[in-house]
This record gives C-alpha cells, structure tokens and sequence, in this order.
C-alpha cells in the first residue's frame, strides 16, 4: 500500500503514468492528466464511497475503529461536557469557546430566532397532513427572500450574519411545522429560556406563559442534538455543498440539505428501527426474528452504517440519554426489546462477522417516542442540530480555494451516433 508523498504507477494500453499520492489520495487532476484512446482517464465510483471531493478540517471519522471527533475533540466528551451551541460554535470557528465568545455566540444565535410572519403563513399554506419536512424545507429556503444579502457570499460579514439567523431559526420553523400538524397556533420564541428548552416550549407549550421542561429531557434532547450535528460527508452534508458550489446562499443550500435528509435510506432509519420493534411485539419473539433476519426473512434495522464497521461511537452515548427519558416518561416496553436485539445480535457471529453493530438510529427513535413526538418528526428533529454541520461545509466550501462547482464526470452508455429517422419511417 502506498505511504505518504509516494507515487502510484498505472498502466493503460501503451501509457503509463506516475501519479502523485498527497494526504492519502491521488488528485483527480492527475488522473485527468493520462490520456488514453478514449480521452482523459477518469475514475468510475458509483455513491463516490471512495472518492474525496474536497479537504475538510470539521469533522474525522474513523469508521473501523468506532471514532467520530470534531476538530479534534472526541464525541464522547463533547455530549458529556458541552452545550449544543458550544459544539455549533467548535464546528464553525474550530476551537472550544471562552466563556465570553459562548456568551456572544449565544447571544447572536437566541436574538435571531423569530422568523417573518409570512413565513408561518407559507407553513400554514400547506394542508395539514403534509409531511414537516417538506412544510420546513419551504421555510428555510424562504428566507433566501426575507436576507437578500445572503447573497453577498464574497463577504464575511454576511455569512457569519445569515449564519446566526439560519442557527436562531431553524428550531422555530421546526415548532411551526409541528404546531400546524396538530391544529395549533405557532408560539413565538421565548428569550428567558436557552436554545433546546426554548424548542420544546415551542413544541409543547399551551396556556402556559413560560413553559418548562424537566431538565432531564432538556439534556437528553441536547445530547441528541450534539450526536447530530455533524457527520462528514454524508449525503445532506455532500448536498449542502454542491449547491454551495454553485455560488448559492446558506438558506437554498440548507434546505437542499433537507431534501437529501427527507430520503428514508438516510434520514428516516429510527422510523424504520421502531416500526421493527413493534412487529416483533415481545421479548420471546426476539429469538425467532434472529433467526429469521439470519435466514433472509428480514432486516436488523439500526445495525450497520455506510462508514462505522465497528459500534457506533453515537450510539454508546445515547444509550446512557435513554434512562434518563425513561424515568422521566416512564417505561416503553420497546425498549426491552431493543436491548435484547442488540444482546443477541453483538454476540452472534452472523453479525459479528458482518460487522453489524448498533447506529445511531438504534435508540434515538425511543427517546423521540418517549418525548411525545410523532414519527413523521423524528427527521425534522435531525435536520434541527445537523443545521450547525451544514453551516460550517457551506462555509468551508466557499472558503476553499481549491473548490469549483461541483460537476462530476460519467460513463456514458447509450448509443453511438446514430441517422436522425423521419416521423414517417418510424
């Protein structure tokens, strides 16, 4: 295998080319640089599971090993430590606040977070029933309209600006979409309570002047959001920056994020993970699905993930978040079940083998149930925090140097040239 600033040599037909190695991958410029009889060579990666599309400083992964760091700083410590925002503000300046930048950091995200009334109008312009997601993509991507200067993306000052509304916001397009799906008014954000309390109120609250959580539900709501807020280049994050890429605003560039969020194979896994949970119904039924899932009548959900080959490094804090719901909300048999699964499954050498462990959908979709959220709000609770990660690509995207807009190569496979046929010989 080839080590740091070595060469790889490839052979083509006749040609034959040493491509430099840099940071542990060839350029693509260097590949583009051997021709062929078919022109430039060009690498062919389906999903891009091995293709690096730019250089990124937020986020390491280390998927055999079970590491997710944030510049540097281990997951583990961050969801046991930090506030949401504390890790909003580590994703986008790349170090830990003082006290005094986590207060104004604080301070410009909170005094942003009321939205135009016509946005809550574009909300309630959807039927009821239609999914939050779509109502919350509508939202974020109108405020495009709302900051013109959005688009002054050659400007600092801009971007940190519309930064902060997009971070102050988004919780408060999330409580609207929610409220107008139960029939109820949107309920204006409160400055006496901090960025996860004042969601819930949002969510939640009814006569009440101030509206309170139990802070153990707080914090295990912040835990999840700090899990979320970033994930490398997944298929939302690889969304947010090709429409970057193409010299677009932060809010079009989010709500792209969304639509790529709202897909079930990469938003929607803890619906999925529930809904297992409830067709296997009892804890002496956890044996028989085993065998079933061994035997191809079935999926494990919530076990795998494109990167981890190992346990999820998330899914380890949020199993400490789950007691802590659950003794506030009391207990949900599921929960019985989810643990058994997990038992048998990390001791079985059909999963072992296959490197199958628990993901972060495994658990969150229990706490969400446990907080009296409906299913379809399971991703609208993901795209909330996962907002802080894409603000910080968006950023890093534009700031790149090296970055173009994104404009992949194919393999082309239809017919050569052919006779154009009259309409009347067809």
């Amino acid at each position: 295998m080839p080590t740091m600033a070595d060469s790889l040599q490839i052979s083509t037909g006749e040609v034959t080319a040493d491509l430099p190695i840099s940071e542990g991958a060839i350029r693509a410029t260097g590949l583009a640089a051997v021709e062929t009889d078919r022109g430039p060579l060009t690498s062919y990666d389906p999903g891009f599971v091995n293709t690096a599309a730019c250089r990124s400083s937020i986020t390491y992964i280390d998927g055999d090993a079970g590491i997710l760091e944030h510049r540097g700083y281990p997951i583990e410590e961050l969801a046991e430590k930090s506030s949401f925002l504390e890790v909003a503000y580590l994703l986008s300046n790349g170090e830990l606040p003082t006290e005094a930048q986590l207060t104004e950091w604080e301070y410009q995200v909170n005094r942003h977070r009321l939205v135009h009334e016509n946005v809550y109008d574009i909300i309630q312009s959807f039927r009821y029933d239609a999914h939050p997601m779509a109502k919350l993509m509508a939202g974020v991507v109108s405020q495009m309209t709302f900051y013109p200067s959005s688009r002054r993306l050659s400007e600092p000052e801009s971007r940190e600006l519309n930064a902060f509304r997009l971070l102050g916001k988004m919780p408060t397009m999330a409580a609207a979409t929610f409220r107008h799906s139960i029939g109820r008014h949107a309920v204006y954000p409160s400055d006496e309570l901090g960025y996860v309390e004042n969601f819930l109120a949002m969510l939640f609250q009814s006569q009440q002047r101030v509206w309170r959580a139990d802070p153990r539900l707080v914090r295990a709501l912040e835990v999840l959001f700090i899990l979320h807020a970033d994930h490398e280049q997944n298929c939302s994050t690889t969304a947010v920056r090709t429409v970057a890429s193409s010299g677009n605003d932060v809010y079009t560039a989010a709500a792209a994020g969304i639509g790529a969020l709202f897909g079930p194979l990469h938003g929607g896994a803890n619906e999925a993970v529930l809904k297992m949970l409830r067709e296997i119904g009892s804890l002496d039924r956890v044996p028989e699905f085993i065998e079933g899932v061994k035997n191809g009548r079935g999926r494990l959900m919530g076990f795998g993930h494109r990167v981890y080959k190992n346990y999820d490094p998330r899914a380890k804090v949020i199993k400490k978040a789950v007691d802590d719901v659950f003794e506030v909300r009391g207990m949900n048999p599921l929960l019985d079940i989810a643990v058994e699964l997990e038992k048998i499954a990390l001791n079985d050498e059909y999963f072992v083998k296959r490197k199958l462990y628990p993901n972060v959908d495994f658990y969150s979709g229990l706490i969400y149930e446990a907080l009296n959220f409906p299913t379809e709000m399971f991703t609208v609770l993901f795209a909330v925090p996962r907002t802080a990660g894409w603000i910080a690509h968006w950023t890093e995207q534009l700031t790149d140097p090296d970055q173009r807009i994104i404009r992949p190569k194919q393999l082309y496979t239809g017919y050569e040239r052919r006779e154009y046929v009259p309409m009347a010989d067809r």
